[in-house]
């Protein structure tokens, strides 16, 4: 069973899924001065908190279809 913290975590396929972009897209994001910072870095890959990454999206108007928001 995952915690609710666990389920607030999102790699970067999430984020693209989240903001209708591809992965590249992400990894280009990623490098933007006011992305939001990781909440860990695991072997498969950095994680971020679900709720940052909507925050980001809202003040930037990135909300994709795939969106639940």
């Amino acid at each position: 069973m995952l915690t609710a913290v666990a389920r607030n975590l999102v790699g970067a396929a999430e984020i693209g899924r989240l903001l209708g972009v591809s992965r590249q897209r992400v990894q280009q994001l990623i490098k933007t001065p006011d992305w939001p910072r990781p909440e860990a870095e695991l072997d498969m890959g950095k994680v971020w908190n679900r709720d940052d990454i909507m925050a980001w999206a809202r003040r930037h108007g990135r909300l994709g279809p795939g969106s639940d928001e």
